[in-house]
């Protein structure tokens, strides 16, 4: 993987933009979006300035993918804004993608922090050579029901705030919700939702200790992203653990399978050192149906004689609450002997 430019670290004070590069939920539930607005204001000290469009009316924002994009390339010029926060994920930001200037996110670096379809702007920034962070977006993880996890302000403040290393990354011990109360009645807002018991992380086929690079994302927008221009060579893959997630909308193994041998047929997995993969998404997928999802990765890697590359599955990131926060181009480490999943010192 090329060399990234890492963005400086956020404190309190700092002016963060919120953007809706996708569905516009700031506008369809404003007050679940002010919620997550006061606590990145309340919790971490942050000067929170919505973006031009970012709380317009979800059809305006639907019909202005141009608008959207600009909204993004302002927040990368303005000086005074130290951070840009996705609102909210969705299904259509790859029509952002040719209103999209990379020369101005490679010369204006900070950071951006979004997850699920804002694998998108991700993988926009990685082609800029931007590190930037997959995690929490403002109307999920911050406007949590009731208040944040703990997990989730702990992983926010050591990988965007702190300046040590992160060191092992720790696994969710409270527990774990995919449970929908509904945002159109906003009294759920004030409704814990029901955490599941923690799970460990399965580490699967891992022979030995090995290093690599985060890159990865949500697996629908990687299928979105794949074959247009943001789409890596195969030389950036080379070395990487591959981090997966799968949206609310519960894919299943077969899909996941499917999605697979396309990445296998690109021989990009045979440049893959590992995988990480989250619980998968969709609120009707329990736990008992994770080893599904298992098999389903380790059927693609034996159709392609790559049962070398180790798993580590039921990770606490993505489209499962609370979650971690994965800096792109990271140095991370698999040490099954231990069970253990570590940030490394970098040298680029």
């Amino acid at each position: 993987m090329q060399s990234l430019t890492k963005p400086p670290k956020l404190k309190a004070g700092d002016k963060i933009a919120v953007v809706s590069l996708s569905w516009g939920g700031p506008g369809a539930f404003p007050e679940r979006f002010e919620v997550g607005k006061q606590r990145l204001e309340s919790e971490f000290g942050l000067e929170v300035r919505p973006s031009k469009h970012a709380l317009r009316d979800p059809e305006w924002v639907y019909q202005n993918p141009q608008a959207r994009a600009e909204d993004l390339m302002e927040a990368f010029l303005d000086p005074y804004i130290k951070g840009i926060f996705s609102s909210i994920g969705g299904d259509d930001s790859i029509r952002l993608l040719p209103f999209m200037d990379l020369k101005i996110i490679a010369q204006n670096p900070k950071i951006f922090l979004g997850f699920s379809d804002t694998t998108v702007t991700h993988f926009a920034c990685l082609k800029a050579g931007l590190r930037s962070f997959y995690g929490p977006a403002v109307m999920t993880t911050f406007a949590e029901n009731v208040e944040m996890h703990q997990y989730s302000i702990e992983g926010i403040k050591r990988t965007l705030f702190a300046d040590e290393l992160i060191g092992d990354w720790p696994r969710s011990e409270d527990g774990w919700t995919k449970e929908v109360l509904g945002w159109e009645n906003p009294t759920n807002q004030n409704i814990k939702r029901k955490l599941n018991p923690s799970l460990p992380w399965n580490f699967i086929g891992a022979q030995n200790t090995i290093q690599g690079r985060l890159i990865g994302g949500c697996v629908e927008a990687l299928q979105f992203l794949n074959g247009t221009p943001h789409w890596p060579d195969l030389g950036v893959w080379a070395d990487s653990i591959l981090f997966l997630e799968t949206s609310e909308e519960g894919p299943s193994p077969t899909e996941l399978v499917r999605f697979l041998r396309n990445l296998a047929a690109q021989r990009i997995l045979e440049k893959v050192k590992g995988i990480l993969f989250s619980k998968p998404g969709g609120k009707s997928i329990s736990a008992a149906h994770f080893v599904h999802y298992d098999e389903a990765i380790l059927k693609a890697l034996n159709e392609y004689n790559l049962h070398h590359i180790p798993l580590v599955t039921q990770m606490d990131f993505g489209h499962s609450d609370p979650m971690w926060i994965l800096p792109y181009g990271a140095l991370i480490e698999i040490n099954p002997f231990e069970k253990a999943v570590r940030f490394l010192p970098e040298k680029y």
